[in-house]
């Protein structure tokens, strides 16, 4: 059972002896709720602790994890921290999701899979089989695993020719500074595999996998070179700080030589007025943007105080009809709804098809869904 935010007051705490318990990394998120230094986040997460039943977590900073060991301590909570997973035990596949950190979720998982098996009368005493290496059953789960809205690929199939590629998605739910860094990370990554040697990443058939099937294509005219566009897709909750996000996504992605052309904030479809049969949506003319303009004067703010290291970012194929945008400024632009945003951006990628426009998705969850339900329709 996976918690919603954790700690004493989640829900699953109705299960009050779990077989057994874990704690993944922890970071400054749900800060209005859970607390504002890493201990008191911590020993709110703790809470899902209960006594005497084993607990597994990951490297913790050392003040997250001096709260853990304390609390485990009071409970007779016997703690164990799960070592990353050695990818040879793979047996030469990849883990099923995207990034370097998932190992480190990976080996938790094996530790939990593994604890639960044995203390419910399933295996023996290990998950490793009699010549040390991981049981096929747990390697099928790693390779397998999927996650949509996480270091997710997906191609829009708008156009008809899907040889020319130019618009792909790149969908993370990122929105702490920990799961920033590392969406920032894996997007500048992905995007150098997507350009040479005109690298197609196709979605494979009925299968949500992060993962995804590269096939390499030649385009028929030698030498042809398209041009590579990142743009980034922004929204976040009013409880997140932008001043801490939007900064440690474009440094990290800099450190890698990528630098957005333009910069797009949208509020996200999956805003109700009630819950239940009277949940309506609100029109275009009613949304709010405020905390739209407040997002695009950080980033306005940001691209202006590192006008010195970034040249050249104003994309000539960006400059205009932006007659649908409620807000353009030279790096960046206010749509009032998502709809528009993506019809935007297809007639962009349309108009320029020597052009491969790279589109991040992040900061929130409920953004990166809703682009998956229109880009799949």
């Amino acid at each position: 059972m996976e918690v919603g935010l954790g700690g004493k007051y989640d829900a699953t705490n109705v299960v009050q002896e779990p077989i057994v318990c874990g704690i993944t990394s922890l970071g400054y998120d749900h800060m209005e709720i859970l607390g504002n230094t890493l201990g008191e986040i911590a020993g709110e997460k703790a809470g899902i602790f209960k006594d005497r039943v084993p607990a597994f977590t990951v490297t913790q900073p050392e003040e997250a994890m001096h709260v853990l060991e304390e609390k485990a301590s009071k409970l007779n909570v016997p703690l164990q921290v799960a070592r990353p997973l050695d990818a040879k035990l793979l047996n030469g596949l990849t883990l099923g999701l995207e990034g370097e950190h998932q190992f480190l979720n990976a080996g938790l998982a094996v530790a939990l899979c593994s604890t639960w098996l044995k203390r419910t009368g399933h295996v023996g005493d290990t998950h490793f089989d009699q010549t040390g290496a991981l049981r096929e059953q747990f390697v099928k789960g790693l390779t397998n695993a999927s996650l949509q809205g996480r270091a997710q690929i997906v191609t829009d199939r708008h156009f008809k020719s899907e040889q020319l590629n130019e618009l792909v998605f790149f969908l993370d739910g990122a929105h702490s500074l920990e799961s920033m860094e590392v969406c920032a990370r894996w997007f500048s990554l992905a995007i150098k595999e997507n350009n040479p040697n005109q690298t197609l990443f196709r979605q494979q058939p009925n299968n949500p996998k992060s993962s995804h099937e590269v096939v390499k294509m030649q385009h028929v005219e030698r030498g042809f070179q398209r041009k590579s566009a990142p743009i980034l897709l922004f929204n976040c909750l009013t409880v997140r700080d932008p001043q801490l996000l939007l900064p440690r996504l474009m440094e990290t992605c800099a450190d890698h030589g990528v630098y957005f052309k333009k910069a797009l904030f949208v509020p996200s479809l999956s805003v109700y007025n009630k819950v239940g049969s009277q949940a309506s949506t609100l029109s275009d003319s009613q949304v709010d943007l405020s905390w739209q303009f407040n997002l695009q004067g950080v980033w306005e703010n940001l691209m202006q105080s590192n006008k010195g290291k970034i040249t050249d970012i104003v994309s000539e194929e960006l400059k205009d009809d932006m007659e649908m945008s409620a807000s353009n400024c030279e790096h960046s632009a206010v749509f009032s709804s998502l709809p528009m945003v993506i019809k935007w951006l297809r007639d962009r990628a349309q108009q320029n098809q020597s052009v491969r426009f790279q589109v991040l998705v992040t900061g929130s969850l409920h953004l990166v869904g809703d682009v998956l339900k229109l880009v799949k329709k």
